[in-house]
């Protein structure tokens, strides 16, 4: 989950509200559960009604995902404030603020609009997974998402003449890795590993790309990242790495690719969705203060 503030993407491309409502849920593996959306009704105080004009550019591509404290039928964000929704969010209360975390659009479909959105589950998980796990058809969120396609919260961006790709993620990244080799072009040259909690988490990945997918559970005391990594020989001479997961282990691998195998920096798109030790708010603050 993409932890730049969603207040400073708005300045760079399009993103907008919308009010949803959960349509059904499902477990897809032990450590992932999917959570379908739909319209939330007529257009209230916390935004516009509905997926109109919602389009997800693919890939990895994020949105901001607001949810309401317990006790609470609908997120409280003063989306009334206009550009100025940010900083009125963060001086509402601690009880009041709605909890916002970045989560990658799984997919979207139309006829219904329906857009799924995949959540990691962990016993010792924060707010948003607790909420996931407790979701139930007609729960109300806000979402603060794209209105068009090509837009700044879409980071996989292999560069002209790449000829092999690279990915690895963990339980947080595996949905947006997913819907990334569902992307790529068939026949695509792709090595992928997936550092998942338990061996039960490994699930059916579709794609047309020409890709090895290793499992990498940590149950069965699968090799760390960079010890997979560093064992394997890439296909192709011209590769473009997507890594995006936990940020320590997401900045040992990009070290291992620039320094150790001489890859260009600038074809390496490394995210870290979350750090150990940090909750978002605190990697939200630091992105904010520069800490």
């Amino acid at each position: 989950m993409p932890t730049a503030t969603p207040g400073a993407a708005a300045d760079s491309a399009p993103f907008r509200f919308f009010a949803l409502q959960v349509v059904r849920v499902r477990r897809l593996v032990p450590s992932l559960v999917r959570v379908t959306f739909g319209g939330a009704g007529p257009a209230g105080a916390t935004g516009p009604a509905g997926l109109t004009g919602f389009a997800a550019g693919g890939r990895d591509q994020s949105l901001s995902l607001f949810l309401p404290l317990p006790g609470q039928e609908e997120p409280v964000v003063p989306v009334e404030e206009g550009d100025g929704w940010w900083a009125a969010w963060r001086a509402l209360p601690d009880d009041v603020r709605a909890v916002m975390r970045s989560y990658t659009v799984r997919e979207q479909r139309y006829e219904p609009d329906e857009l799924d959105i995949d959540f990691a589950l962990h016993p010792d998980g924060g707010p948003a997974c607790r909420w996931a796990g407790d979701a139930a058809p007609g729960d109300r969120v806000l979402v603060l998402g794209p209105a068009v396609a090509d837009n700044t919260a879409v980071r996989f961006r292999p560069p002209a003449g790449t000829d092999s790709v690279l990915i690895w993620a963990d339980e947080t990244s595996l949905p947006a890795a997913a819907a990334i080799l569902e992307w790529l072009p068939a026949g695509t040259k792709t090595r992928v590993w997936l550092d998942v909690p338990c061996a039960a988490d490994r699930m059916e990945l579709r794609t047309a790309a020409d890709a090895t997918v290793h499992w990498l559970a940590r149950d069965e005391d699968a090799p760390s990242a960079v010890e997979a990594v560093r064992a394997a020989e890439l296909p192709g001479d011209a590769p473009y790495a997507w890594l995006a997961g936990e940020a320590g282990t997401v900045k040992e691998l990009r070290r291992h690719l620039v320094r150790e195998r001489r890859l260009d920096r600038r074809h390496v798109t490394f995210v870290g969705y979350w750090r150990r030790g940090l909750s978002e708010e605190q990697l939200r603050e630091e992105a904010v203060t520069g800490g």
